[in-house]
């Protein structure tokens, strides 16, 4: 698949001159526009190249560690295998990076406390 990185260069300048302050918190999924990425990294799709994200830590208004979702089932140690609203999804512990809270779209929901705290131990274990 070939990525469009100058579709995205132009809308990433977009998002980077948002002043819009989204209220997040730790827990939630948001839809996130990643982008075009290199290599193996976890893109974003359709026009606003977006992905939901798990916020795993809020540092500040700002800024956020994201883990980013995929429907598709993954096995491993760097997976976490989920229901979602009755959909399995995997979270793709392995892509965890930090992210501008001007790359949130818009919230989808919340994980509930106890998956939460296995989610972030399963990351502990990781690094």
């Amino acid at each position: 698949m070939k990525r469009d990185f100058k579709k995205w260069h132009y809308l990433k300048q977009d998002i980077d001159n948002q002043y819009l302050e989204k209220l997040f918190w730790e827990r939630e999924i948001w839809w996130c526009s990643l982008g075009a990425n290199v290599g193996f990294e976890q893109d974003g799709k359709h026009h606003r190249f977006e992905r939901p994200v798990l916020i795993l830590r809020k540092f500040n208004r700002g800024m956020f560690w994201g883990l980013p979702l995929t429907s598709r089932p993954k096995q491993g140690n760097y997976y976490f295998l989920l229901s979602w609203k009755g959909i399995p999804v995997t979270i793709i512990l392995s892509q965890l990076r930090v992210l501008s809270s001007k790359r949130l779209i818009r919230r989808i929901g919340r994980i509930n406390n106890s998956t939460f705290l296995k989610i972030r131990a399963k990351v502990k274990e990781l690094l």
